[in-house]
């Protein structure tokens, strides 16, 4: 008798586990989602991206970079876009983001013009991934098919932002960790490091670099001597924080494998970069440092993966509670009074 109880009880506990995970778990991307609802969304946001790259091509970093760091703080529901107000701590002047993120405007811009196609069909979430694809496209990148369907998120978590994104000059175990909390292994970490083949960085983010082991690791060669030189004249031991230098110096506007090249030679602008191809700990990193830097086809084909592994990382409560925001500036029940 006790014996059926337990079995009876264990198939009513598997079922409402079943429906819970029904109700709960979110719903699948898909690529065909706005196929009907808004036919020309692709080609919108390409165009507008075209306009941001070709008036700065520091345009394109600027976009990827806004989208990984709106994944890496509660999945990619552009919580990342929203402003402060009244009853709403955003993300936006978190130490991790304050002086790092730019590109906010540039989504307006998509916004309005998608609103005017299709008015309150397309979320902020979906317009920032696909802007981010587009981004690395037109700067000589690998193309992937953008899984679509994501809802905006009416919250932000501010602390999450400090603990989640990665540092200019954390070590190889913390970026490790971080990337794996994402759900994302060593090797989607390598491969969208190089993410950094376009973009710059601010003094006060490579400034311990070059002060500290640079030498220890680029040699002590007359090139690398004269690189570093440059980039103390660009970064002073004091002052000087806002100055900038391109993160790869190679080709600082076109896509490619370069930047592995670079961490080769031991000359990675940050830490976090270097630690890729340095760090005691790198065995597996390092190798596939090596790779990519001998196989810019390898590189592309994993960044793609990796790219989408990333933008599928979603929020479980945007999905319930989100909403497609008017204005990615503001949840919709704020949009009509800020």
């Amino acid at each position: 008798m006790a014996s059926t109880y337990q079995s009876k009880l264990f198939r009513v506990v598997t079922l409402f586990c079943l429906i819970i995970c029904v109700f709960t778990s979110s719903p699948p991307l898909t690529l065909d989602y706005y196929t009907s609802s808004c036919p020309r969304l692709l080609s919108i946001v390409r165009k507008e991206m075209e306009c941001a790259v070709v008036s700065d091509p520091r345009n394109a970093a600027t976009i990827v970079r806004l989208h990984m760091h709106d994944c890496f703080v509660q999945g990619c529901d552009a919580s990342v876009l929203l402003d402060d107000t009244v009853t709403l701590k955003g993300e936006k002047k978190t130490s991790q983001n304050k002086q790092s993120l730019r590109g906010f405007k540039i989504m307006d811009r998509i916004k309005v013009m998608v609103e005017s196609e299709c008015p309150g069909v397309v979320s902020c979430a979906d317009i920032l991934t696909l802007a981010a694809r587009d981004a690395v496209i037109l700067v000589g990148g690998p193309y992937w098919d953008v899984p679509l369907g994501r809802k905006d998120a009416r919250t932000t978590n501010h602390e999450l932002a400090d603990a989640n994104i990665p540092g200019a000059n954390e070590g190889l175990l913390s970026l490790i960790a971080k990337f794996a909390y994402q759900g994302l292994s060593v090797t989607d970490l390598v491969a969208l490091s190089g993410a950094h083949t376009i973009g710059m960085a601010r003094c006060e983010n490579f400034k311990a670099r070059i002060y500290g082991d640079f030498k220890s690791t680029s040699g002590n060669d007359l090139i690398s001597e004269t690189h570093l030189n440059n980039l103390r004249s660009i970064c002073p031991a004091i002052g000087g924080n806002n100055n900038v230098s391109a993160l790869d110096y190679e080709t600082p506007n076109l896509f490619d494998n370069s930047y592995y090249q670079i961490l080769l030679k031991g000359e990675g602008l940050l830490n976090s970069d270097q630690e890729l191809y340095s760090s005691v700990f790198g065995v597996e990193t390092r190798h596939l440092v090596q790779k990519y830097a001998e196989d810019p086809l390898e590189f592309f084909k994993q960044f793609a993966e990796s790219m989408v592994k990333m933008g599928n990382i979603t929020n479980d409560d945007s999905f319930v509670n989100g909403e497609v925001r008017n204005n990615c500036r503001f949840v919709n029940s704020l949009s009509h009074i800020e």
